[in-house]
């Protein structure tokens, strides 16, 4: 496991929800997350691909329901 980009995926996660550090983790679940809205999660699969290089189809990313699923998507 790539520690170092599953930090980066969740500080990037963090910044576009415009959330406190440590509010995201592993186990956080999208409905959780207040600010995690359906315009958040595509600006936020957005970003994954401009920043870190890390493509998610979108219709694979819709799916997605929690931070464990996102991570296994990109890889880490």
């Amino acid at each position: 496991m790539d520690t170092g980009m599953r930090e980066k995926i969740i500080t990037l996660i963090e910044g576009a929800l415009d959330v406190p550090a440590g509010t995201i983790t592993e186990d956080t679940e999208i409905k959780d997350v207040e600010q995690w809205d359906s315009l958040a999660h595509v600006m936020i699969i957005g970003e994954l691909e401009e920043k870190l290089g890390i493509s998610i189809p979108m219709e694979e990313a819709i799916e997605l329901t929690g931070m464990k699923e996102l991570l296994e998507k990109c890889g880490v």
